[in-house]
């Protein structure tokens, strides 16, 4: 902390660290429900960023634009989001570049769907 009670940047960057890992567990709870396999595990979560005062942006994609959940699965992954504590709010973004594919799976939700 400097002499006004603000954190240092070292404490700053741990801060956001330790609020980015809630936020993924967060995300982990989110599923498409034709794969059953959590949204972050599939890939489809292209970055988080945690700014000062606990704002949460996140940029994701769906495994097509005609995905069924796509009106429904970016506000469920906001509404989870926000309600990790120590954010304070969040926002997602849907994007499609670069277009998903199964290779952006991690290793572990290949092995869970049998890709290996």
């Amino acid at each position: 902390m400097d002499t006004k009670g603000n954190p240092s940047p070292a404490q700053g960057r741990e801060y956001a660290a330790d609020l980015e890992a809630k936020v993924i567990e967060a995300i982990k709870t989110c599923y498409d429900p034709e794969i059953p396999v959590n949204i972050y595990e599939l890939g489809l979560v292209y970055s988080i960023e945690v700014a000062p005062g606990g704002i949460v942006s996140i940029r994701m994609t769906l495994t097509s634009p005609a995905c069924p959940v796509a009106g429904s699965l970016p506000p469920e992954v906001e509404a989870k989001v926000r309600a990790t504590e120590g954010v304070s709010s969040a926002t997602v973004e849907v994007v499609w570049d670069p277009p998903w594919n199964p290779t952006m799976m991690s290793e572990a939700a290949k092995l869970q769907l049998n890709m290996m």
